[in-house]
């Protein structure tokens, strides 16, 4: 079975983590996800409790390495997002940004303009979860 990493904002913010979730029940049912605590309600923005982070930062190395490929919710802007794209793309691995349109915002234009990241932006939950639903 192959194997996912999913990101999404933590330290920069929660307020998709429901989304998270359902996003990562979908992806379970095809693949393998090794990020499943992304979608976690115990976490909150202050991030994962138990944990330094380096031991962090070392876990999520290995599992980006290991993963087959990306899936990115890109709606909260985050840093550790961003560099765990920029990770995986540096990897050569396919990667998946999902993005909740909102008025008066845009995506960056970093992950817009980069050709080498499949981009769906999306309106609705249903619309999301059919989009994973196609990876």
């Amino acid at each position: 079975m192959k194997k996912v990493y999913f990101a999404g904002s933590i330290r920069g913010g929660r307020e998709n983590a429901e989304v998270f979730k359902k996003i990562i029940d979908k992806l379970n049912e095809k693949y393998n996800v090794l990020t499943e605590h992304i979608g976690e309600k115990s976490i909150d923005d202050m991030g994962e409790q138990g944990m330094t982070d380096e031991d962090i930062y070392n876990r999520d190395i290995m599992w980006i390495k290991e993963a087959d490929f990306v899936v990115a919710e890109v709606t909260t802007p985050s840093l550790g997002v961003g560099y765990e794209i920029a990770f995986a793309e540096n990897l050569g691995k396919p990667i998946y940004c999902l993005y909740r349109k909102q008025n008066g915002k845009q995506l960056s234009a970093m992950l817009m303009g980069n050709k080498n990241l499949h981009i769906t932006q999306y309106e609705t939950e249903a619309e999301v979860l059919d989009a994973v639903s196609k990876i």
